[in-house]
């Protein structure tokens, strides 16, 4: 006669679940601490809500909407505004503008950034404090300011056009802020001066907290200052280096004091950036609200879809 056979317990399986059953039911003094967290909470979270996403709601109902002033209605078909933007060849000239800038301006910064937050953290350079803070300077002045500064500097008879006179590079003044090429320069140049210092603060941060016992560990098995700075410093440095691509780009995706205060978009539009143009069709003669909604959601799509790249290229953490 066969022994019937019988189906061990699982005792792991059954104290996992105990365990979890206990995780859910909080003690009375628990569930005070949790409540008392929401209530703490609660006034941030609601003022988010109201200033924030009600009315980037608000803006998305907005951008199917067509009319002038507030006589606004539905477009028919509601993706008029957005289908408009394919004919529209002054935000076609922004959107190259834009990502001119960003292509041209992001990685020399960032790179000119991590140069310098190497220098300036050489124990052995003198001055330190003076340095950090005449590089980190330009990061604190009024963007207006900086920008009716460059502008005086770029005019005809400004400082450049002196100085390159006075050096035989040229024979009369250049129209820096007239020509498209020379225009844009000098928003690039503009950009960099003011952003690059505020990126090296990111970088000097993040050397000061690298463990100094992996670079000597890589000088003692032979590599290079080269070697050691791309093998063991910029792969410590990755999440930093990933944070400032993520907010450069973003910024200059959202770009508006430069083009605005330095060049007023032009000339013919030919510097002229998104955000700007957002503001110049929603605000300056006839405001068209509607499309200026839509354009606004267009910019918000291309942060996030770049931000995802970025995050998904850059960040391997496991």
């Amino acid at each position: 006669m066969m022994t019937p056979v019988v189906a061990p317990d699982r005792p792991e399986k059954k104290s996992k679940s105990k365990k979890r059953v206990e995780k859910r039911k909080l003690s009375p003094a628990a569930r005070r601490r949790s409540l008392t967290g929401w209530m703490f909470l609660l006034p941030a979270a609601v003022l988010i809500g109201v200033m924030m996403f009600w009315p980037m709601f608000q803006a998305l109902i907005l951008s199917f909407k067509t009319g002038r002033g507030s006589a606004l209605d539905f477009a028919d078909p509601l993706y008029f505004n957005y289908s408009r933007m394919l004919e529209d060849e002054i935000f076609k000239l922004t959107m190259q503008n834009t990502l001119l800038y960003l292509a041209i301006q992001v990685p020399i910064m960032l790179v000119t950034a991590l140069v310098l937050a190497n220098i300036l953290n050489n124990p052995r350079l003198k001055f330190k404090g003076f340095w950090r803070t005449a590089i980190f300077l330009p990061a604190a002045i009024s963007l207006v300011s900086y920008s009716l500064v460059f502008r005086t500097i770029f005019s005809n008879d400004g400082l450049v056009n002196d100085w390159l006179l006075a050096l035989g590079f040229i024979d009369s003044p250049v129209n820096w802020l007239g020509d498209p090429t020379t225009a844009r320069m000098v928003i690039i140049l503009g950009l960099l001066w003011r952003w690059t210092g505020y990126n090296m603060i990111f970088y000097l941060a993040g050397l000061q907290n690298i463990d100094p016992t992996t670079i000597e560990a890589a000088k003692m098995d032979g590599a290079g200052t080269i070697r050691t700075f791309f093998s063991v410093t910029v792969p410590q440095l990755k999440p930093m280096i990933l944070l400032t691509v993520i907010m450069s780009t973003n910024g200059t995706l959202q770009l508006f004091d430069e083009s605005f205060n330095l060049t007023r978009g032009g000339p013919a539009n030919t510097s002229m950036t998104m955000s700007h143009y957002l503001y110049e069709v929603s605000f300056v003669n006839n405001p068209n609200f509607g499309y200026g909604a839509a354009l606004s959601y267009v910019i918000l799509i291309m942060v996030a879809i770049l931000a995802a790249i970025q995050m998904k290229v850059g960040d391997k953490r496991d």
